[in-house]
């Protein structure tokens, strides 16, 4: 027995056949390339489903890297598929590129504190007030992000752990280094920066994401509170 479908949309399929629902269920990395494109589709047509187109352009250019480099014209020309539906895949594909093309961008490695002096020295020598910053590196001691944490007064900065390491796990950081700047250009660290540093390093070891150093930079000078091992 056949079953003529009215351009069923994605809530009327059975549940095993919802990719929205078994987005939200089993999380996006079990969808698979139909259903990402189905989800995007919305709606199918009077003759298909929109699981079903999706495999239709996805059999027809090879899978996902052949949508690649697809024309809305060409996309647009299947069955289902208007320029609306078309517009938002090939949206979709560019922002993939993108986000790949800055994936690939250039990353500074950083190996001691003359390369974070040479990355912030600039930024923060002037800075009249305490800016507080982490360095996110990668398993490659790679920089992921600088984030500012904190901006204090002329003598100080208030920085929370959790704060810190909220973004350091949002970013999958597997090391962090501390970096504030004192507006005086005196850069001897005070008894707070010692043990704002500790405490830091402390819940860094709970969390497994290593603090490497606090580097306090000054006026053309900096210091490595681990190589003067006061941490």
């Amino acid at each position: 027995m056949s079953i003529t479908i009215d351009k069923l949309t994605l809530k009327e399929y059975p549940e095993e056949l919802q990719p929205r629902e078994r987005l939200d269920k089993y999380g996006v990395r079990a969808l698979s390339d139909r259903e990402l494109i189905a989800i995007l589709l919305t709606t199918g047509s009077t003759k298909k489903t929109a699981l079903e187109i999706a495999e239709q352009v996805l059999t027809r250019h090879n899978g996902l890297r052949g949508i690649l480099d697809i024309s809305l014209e060409e996309l647009s020309s299947f069955d289902g598929i208007g320029i609306a539906k078309a517009s938002r895949i090939i949206s979709a594909v560019e922002i993939g590129k993108r986000i790949s093309l800055k994936g690939q961008e250039f990353k500074p490695t950083i190996k001691s504190p003359e390369d974070v002096a040479n990355l912030l020295m600039e930024k923060m020598r002037y800075l009249d007030r305490e800016h507080f910053k982490v360095i996110l590196l990668n398993t490659k001691g790679q920089v992921i992000k600088c984030e500012t944490i904190s901006i204090g007064t002329l003598n100080s900065s208030l920085v929370h752990p959790r704060e810190l390491f909220k973004i350091a796990i949002r970013r999958s950081a597997a090391s962090i280094i501390l970096v504030h700047n004192h507006p005086s250009g005196d850069t001897s660290p005070s008894r707070e920066d010692i043990q704002v540093t500790k405490k830091i390093m402390e819940a860094g070891k709970l969390l497994d994401i290593k603090v490497l150093d606090h580097i306090i930079i000054g006026d053309k000078s900096f210091l490595s509170l681990k190589e003067k091992a006061l941490i």
